[in-house]
Parts: C-alpha cells; structure tokens; sequence
C-alpha cells in the first residue's frame, strides 16, 4: 500500500500566527503524498486551519499529531489537536452552528466536522482538548481496458 513508504507521525507546535500557516502546510503536504485529490485537500486542510485556530485562541495553544494511516479501504491522515486550556463546558453548545465564544461565525467546531470523515472530541473542563478528526482519502478505479 502507498501509505507504508510515508513518513511517520509529526507532532508541530501551535503557539503563534506563524505555526497556523506551518500547520496548514504540513497537512496538505502529507495528504498530497497519501494521494489525496485536490478537493479533498482543500477540506482536510480548511477543517486543520479552524482546528488548529481554536487551539491557539481557545485553548491557549498546544500541539497536533498528524499521523498517516495505511489501514481502511484507502490511505488516511489523522489529525489530533491538542492543548491544555479551559476546555469545553457545553460541548453539545459548542457544536451547534452559529455558536462562537470568540466573535467569530460560529463554525468552527461544527463546520470542521462536515468536513473530515471521522470527528472526535475529549474535553474536560480545566484540563483541556482533544479534537481528532480523521480524513480517508478516495481511490479513484482504475480505466477499464477499452473505455
């Protein structure tokens, strides 16, 4: 499988303005290496972007794992943003669309989730959050002889 030949895991800092751009990089480096189309870069690297803001703005900043994944039905990228901040008091709140307890559109959280194939988050108030989002990327068949 493609995967196998990928780099392992990375784990890149989320302090400053700077890192975000490093962050958005990063992914959509590795999800071009995984085989991902260029849609589906758009979107993994558009949920990271939100992700990794929160992580800075909300959270006080903190890290994210970027994993590649050689098992399912086609190479995968996993993506764990991690910090140590308030964490999330209503989670279902902060999910729903329209939310924002930074002034922003409210998308954040719920808008990522659309974006990415698996969503998870871990969340306890004073300890901080885990958000892990996960994207597979879609293996094209090949032409059949003759078409």
């Amino acid at each position: 499988m493609r995967a196998s030949r990928h780099a392992a895991s990375a784990s890149l800092p989320i302090g400053s303005d700077a890192d975000l751009a490093w962050v958005r990089q990063q992914v959509r480096q590795a999800a071009a290496e995984l085989g991902f189309g260029l849609v589906q870069q758009t979107k993994l690297v558009t949920a990271a972007s939100e992700l990794a803001r929160n992580t800075l703005v909300h959270g006080g900043g903190g890290h994210v794992e970027i994993t590649p994944l050689g098992t399912g039905p086609s190479p995968g990228l996993r993506l764990a943003f991690v910090d140590a901040g308030p964490g999330i008091r209503d989670l279902d709140q902060a999910m729903t669309d329209g939310y924002t307890s930074g002034g922003g559109l409210g998308l954040g959280l719920s808008g990522a989730k659309r974006l990415v194939h698996e969503f998870e988050v871990d969340s306890r108030p004073g300890e901080g959050t885990t958000v892990t989002v996960t994207a597979w990327a879609t293996v094209v068949p090949p032409a059949r002889p003759g078409s």
